[in-house]
C-alpha cells in the first residue's frame, strides 16, 4: 500500500486525524488521489489508514489506526456503529437527526441526515465523493429510505477540487417534507433548503430557549425558518418578531408559523444590523433577543473582522433591552472559541453601560459528537444572559 511518512511533532502524534502537506516528511509508492494510504511515522511504525488528497491542503485525513480498505462492509459496520449511538440517546429523535458527523464517528467528509424516510448526505471529501456509490449500498440495506439526496453544494468542496452539485440518488423526494419536532412545524425543501434541509444541530437549543419566552415580547434575529421563534410562540410568548435578510427564510418562516394557534408573530425581510440601529433610535424594547447569525469567519485570519460585526449586534441588542431582559446568542464557527466569544459579549455589555449574568449555556446537539482530537468539530456554543439592574 502506498503511503506517507510524518514528521516528528505533527498533530497526529497528539490526538488529531489531520495531515497537512507541511507535516509530511515523505511519499512512497506513488498513491493517487482520493486512494487509501498508510500512515506512518518518521521510525517507519504504523499510524493507520487514511484517504489522500493531493490537492487539499489537508492531504491525508485518518479513518482509522490500522490497515483498512473502504469497501461497503467498512461503510456498513461504521454506519451502523453510528446510528446504534443515536438511538442509545434519549435526548435525540432518530427519525429527525445526523446520523454521520465526519471525523467524529470515523468517516472523514461524510455527513448522513435523518428527515424521516428520506436521507440527505453530503461527501466533503474526495475519498468519500469516489465512494458514493458504495456509501448508498449501505444505507440502502442499512435504513431503506424512500430517497436519498446528494446535498454538495457547499463551498468546502471547492477545497477538496470537488464541483458543486446537488442530485438525487435514489427516489423522489417530496417538493416540501412536513414534519414537527416538538410541536414546532417546519416545511423542509431538501433539495435546496439551509444546510440539509434544516438546523438539527439547534433543535434541543429551540425548546430550551423557547421556554424561556413566556409572556414576553421577543425579537428572534437570523430567524431562518423561524425555529427559535416558534418555540418561542408555543412556549406562551407575547409577541415575536422575526428578522432574516433572505425573502425566501421570511416565507418559511410564515408558512409555519400559519400552522401555530399562538400565532402572534411579526416577520421583517431586513438587515439585522441596519433594523437594529433603527430599532435603537426608535428607542424599540424587547423582554427577549435572540441573536444566531451565520458564522461570521471562516479562518483564522478574519477572526477580528468577525468579532467586529459580532460586537456590533450585541451592542445594539443590548441597547433594547432593560433589566430583566434576556439576550440568547450563538456562534456557529469553531474559529471563535468559547473565550472570545465571552470577552466580546463583556467588551459590548462595557460599551452599552449593561451588567449581564450567565443564565444557560448551550452547545451543539449530541448528534453532532465533539472529537475531544478534533477541536474543529466543536463549533457551535451558545449563551443566555439576563440583564442585571445597576449596583
Amino acid at each position: 500500500m502506498a503511503g506517507l511518512i510524518i514528521k516528528p511533532r505533527s498533530r497526529i502524534f497528539h490526538g488529531h486525524d489531520w495531515v497537512y502537506s507541511s507535516e509530511i516528511k515523505k511519499t512512497f509508492g506513488s498513491p493517487e488521489p482520493g486512494q487509501v494510504v498508510s500512515l506512518k511515522d518518521y521510525k517507519d511504525r504504523p499510524l493507520g489508514s487514511a484517504i489522500y488528497n493531493p490537492h487539499s491542503q489537508i492531504v491525508a485525513r485518518r479513518f482509522s489506526r490500522r490497515k483498512q480498505k473502504l469497501d461497503v462492509d467498512f461503510f456498513f459496520k461504521r454506519i451502523e456503529r453510528a446510528i446504534k449511538c443515536r438511538k442509545a440517546d434519549p435526548t435525540i429523535d432518530i427519525a429527525l437527526s445526523r446520523l454521520v458527523w465526519s471525523e467524529s464517528d470515523g468517516l472523514p467528509g461524510l455527513i448522513i441526515d435523518r428527515y424521516e424516510d428520506h436521507l440527505v448526505i453530503q461527501t466533503l471529501t474526495l475519498g468519500m465523493d469516489l465512494r458514493i456509490n458504495v456509501i448508498t449500498e449501505a444505507l440502502n440495506e442499512l435504513c431503506n429510505p424512500k430517497s436519498i439526496i446528494a446535498r454538495n453544494d457547499s463551498p468546502i468542496r471547492s477545497a477538496e477540487g470537488l464541483n458543486l452539485e446537488n442530485r438525487t440518488i435514489k427516489g423522489t423526494p417530496p417538493d416540501k417534507l412536513q414534519i414537527e419536532y416538538f410541536n414546532i412545524p417546519f416545511s423542509i425543501n431538501l433539495l435546496s433548503g439551509q444546510k440539509t434541509g434544516l438546523y438539527l444541530d439547534q433543535l434541543k437549543n429551540y425548546l430550551l430557549v423557547g421556554k424561556l419566552a413566556n409572556n414576553k415580547k421577543v425579537l428572534d434575529c437570523f430567524t431562518n425558518q423561524g425555529g427559535f421563534a416558534l418555540s418561542c410562540l408555543l412556549s406562551g410568548a407575547k409577541e415575536v418578531t422575526g428578522i432574516d435578510i433572505s425573502e425566501t427564510a421570511i416565507k418559511s418562516a410564515q408558512e409555519n408559523a400559519s400552522n401555530i394557534n399562538n400565532n402572534n408573530s411579526n416577520w421583517i425581510k431586513g438587515n439585522v444590523f441596519d433594523l437594529l440601529k433603527s430599532f435603537d433610535a426608535e428607542k424599540h424594547t424587547y423582554d427577549m433577543i435572540i441573536l444566531d447569525p451565520p458564522s461570521f469567519t471562516k479562518n483564522k485570519k478574519s477572526i477580528l473582522d468577525a468579532m467586529r460585526g459580532y460586537k456590533e449586534i450585541h451592542l445594539r441588542s443590548l441597547k433594547l433591552l432593560d433589566p430583566g431582559g434576556i439576550l440568547t446568542t450563538f456562534s456557529c464557527s469553531h474559529h471563535v472559541s468559547s473565550k472570545i466569544f465571552l470577552d466580546m459579549i463583556r467588551d459590548a455589555a462595557t460599551d452599552a453601560k449593561k451588567s449581564l449574568r450567565v443564565v444557560e449555556q448551550y452547545t451543539q446537539r449530541s448528534d453532532h459528537p465533539i472529537s475531544l482530537g478534533i477541536p474543529e468539530s466543536s463549533y457551535l456554543k451558545g449563551y443566555t444572559l439576563e440583564v442585571v439592574a445597576s449596583w
